[in-house]
């Protein structure tokens, strides 16, 4: 086998993995995905355990260890050969493992088995590399070569994530539109029992506050099926928003300790609504009606756990500390202007 043709059965894979690495990077460090479809296998595997460790997103791993890779195999020596062998060894196992854990869940994520299948073939290419003894020579074009290519896989991933605006449902596009010039729209997904909605909230209010009157705020009701009086929280806020005092309602309903029919009841009568009409509303068919199409447009723009907030076009999960929440709505106004 002539020396080219050698060093792509390690190069090749390398970059590979490499570039669809990055790819996956780019797309895990945003709110809403470049490269992968919202939703599809790439979206599932980011929010299960195997996304990250200690907080350290999976992807970035995989940039290091082919980083490691092309380094290694451009570099002469026994010692090189078998350290080569022994990290890809461990690379193929971790790849495997991945692999099972795609099939286990039922969805596939393509870049994700790009890197796994580039990850195996190059552990198959260290085992010949050692078994026979070859090596890139000092100064080759296939040095400068892979290492203009190394420089590539990673800066254009990056770049054409930082250029391209991300790919909105078209739920949450239908909401921005909607909104008038110069304001903001929030598509805030809640459960009232939810304790890290409770706890969004508390920190997002205030930080809305001051600019209030820039913000429309859409309230999407998603009661889960674990927490007892969510629904009957949700049925209150739908009631309190089509009686008009929606904002008051869910309010008073994040700082309730009692969400019961008897609880959310008290609440609508401090705040004033007419106690007839609210019990009417709560046993109106139409209202639950609502909280169901509130559960669909949840799926349509592919949420995953609560809290769940757009601000503008940007998608946050999970709670946020208020500095998160602060430069997104910042950001959002600066882009819609005045």
């Amino acid at each position: 086998m002539k020396r080219a043709a050698k060093a792509s059965t390690v190069l090749v894979p390398a970059l590979v993995g490499l570039t669809a690495s990055v790819m996956l990077l780019v797309d895990y460090l945003r709110p809403a995905p470049i490269f992968c479809d919202e939703g599809g296998g790439c979206d599932v595997i980011k929010h299960t355990p195997f996304a990250g460790v200690m907080g350290i997103p999976t992807p970035a791993f995989g940039v290091v260890a082919f980083a490691l890779v092309l380094v290694l195999a451009l570099t002469r020596g026994q010692t090189a050969r078998a350290i080569l062998l022994i990290v890809t060894s461990i690379g193929a196992g971790v790849a495997l493992f991945l692999l099972n854990v795609q099939r286990t869940y039922g969805v596939w994520c393509v870049f994700c088995v790009v890197v796994d299948v580039s990850t195996v073939l190059v552990a198959f290419a260290a085992a010949y590399r050692v078994k026979s003894k070859w090596d890139v020579p000092s100064w080759s074009p296939e040095l400068f070569g892979t290492a203009a290519l190394a420089v590539l896989a990673i800066a254009a991933p990056f770049v054409v994530g930082s250029l391209s605006k991300p790919k909105l449902p078209d739920v949450i596009a239908k909401e921005l539109a909607a909104t008038p010039k110069g304001k903001v729209t929030v598509v805030d997904f809640v459960d009232f029992e939810c304790p890290w909605c409770r706890m969004t909230h508390e920190t997002f209010a205030p930080i809305m506050a001051p600019v209030r009157d820039r913000v429309r705020v859409v309230r999407k009701q998603v009661p889960l099926p674990m927490h007892a009086n969510a629904m009957d929280a949700a049925r209150a806020a739908c009631c309190g928003e089509k009686l008009g005092k929606g904002d008051a309602m869910a309010d008073a309903l994040f700082k309730a300790e009692d969400l019961t029919p008897a609880g959310c009841e008290r609440l609508a009568s401090e705040l004033g609504l007419s106690i007839e009409p609210y019990r009417a509303c709560v046993q109106d068919p139409s209202t639950d009606a609502t909280i169901k199409a509130d559960r669909e447009t949840f799926k349509a723009a592919h949420g995953h756990g609560l809290p769940t907030i757009w601000i503008g076009d940007q998608k946050i999960e999970g709670a946020e500390p208020g500095e998160n929440l602060r430069r997104a709505l910042d950001a959002a106004l600066a882009r819609a202007g005045s």
